[in-house]
């Protein structure tokens, strides 16, 4: 019986730790599902109607971070898109106060629609609610990085509330027009640095790859081949993916390619440090208490 109890403990354990697991992963997919990247704020699940205007409008700016004429557009942009595409944007902006779900009923949202809602007492600005029909063109990466980009507070301090909107409102609308996008369009500075930078690094992993090692070699192209994964992951994976899926431009693809080539470069044309060889074991100096004649 102690012999059995000693062989059941360890499957025991194992239970114990595969629900665990479990548990910890239900709960980081609750937290994944119940993100503000792409659901409704928690202030959404109070219900004040009388705080929306009679009118129906694209735009509800109870917050006041857009001016009169940015609102006027929004408004026209949005009505022009629903009529295009037929998918239903709606911003609503928010600062004290919030009208709650009353939102939904007072725009008739579904699961062709978007709800863009700013409020400024969070962390980041921007916060969504998606139908389901949307994710079928705009995936959840998406929703992600564009709140990360346009909501953050270092893009909303240096351009302020009603750029963050406007920027987050042309993706969104852009892409439905061209029927679905992967990622948000366009090469913000501080990735195309980092695409940059892994270009460098790639290049000089190719160049310290490619030092001869034999005499009369002028590159080692077995070396390199053998670092291709490394530096190749480098400059193609993080140096030009992040690039042909955002722009279509061809200066950051040029100036990635140089960045590589000028890492090879340098890198190649660092001297490699000298090969000492060890001392012939027998010779006459090394044989103790005889002298070389």
């Amino acid at each position: 019986m102690k012999a059995s109890r000693k062989l059941l403990a360890p499957k025991e354990q194992i239970l114990g730790w595969a629900l665990a697991w479990i548990l910890a992963g239900g709960l980081a997919l609750i937290w994944f599902w119940g993100s503000p990247a792409w659901a409704l704020s928690d202030d959404l699940s109070y219900n004040a109607p009388e705080l929306l205007p009679a009118q129906v409008t694209n735009v509800v700016d109870l917050g006041k971070l857009l001016n009169e004429v940015q609102e006027q557009q929004l408004e026209q942009s949005l009505r022009t898109l629903e009529e295009h595409t037929g998918w239903k944007l709606r911003v609503l902006t928010q600062v004290d106060v919030t009208p709650g779900r009353a939102v939904k009923a007072f725009w008739g949202l579904n699961d062709r629609s978007v709800l863009l809602v700013a409020d400024t007492r969070g962390r980041n600005l921007l916060n969504f609610s998606v139908g389901d029909d949307v994710y079928k063109l705009l995936p959840r990466t998406f929703w992600i990085e564009l709140q990360s980009r346009y909501g953050n507070q270092f893009f909303v301090r240096e351009e302020g509330y009603d750029r963050s909107i406007l920027a987050a409102v042309a993706a969104i609308a852009g892409c439905l027009e061209r029927d679905g996008c992967a990622v948000v369009p366009g090469l913000p500075q501080e990735q195309w640095v980092l695409t940059l930078m892994t270009s460098i690094v790639g290049g000089a992993i190719f160049g310290f790859a490619g030092h001869p090692r034999q005499d009369g070699q002028v590159f080692a192209w077995k070396w390199a081949l053998v670092f291709a994964p490394l530096w190749g992951m480098l400059f193609l994976v993080f140096g030009i993916g992040p690039v042909v899926s955002r722009t279509a431009e061809w200066l950051p693809l040029l100036r990635n390619a140089a960045g590589f080539i000028g890492g090879a470069t340098v890198a190649y044309l660092v001297p490699a440090p000298p090969t000492i060889a060890p001392d012939v074991i027998g010779s006459p100096k090394t044989k103790k208490g005889n002298v070389a004649p």
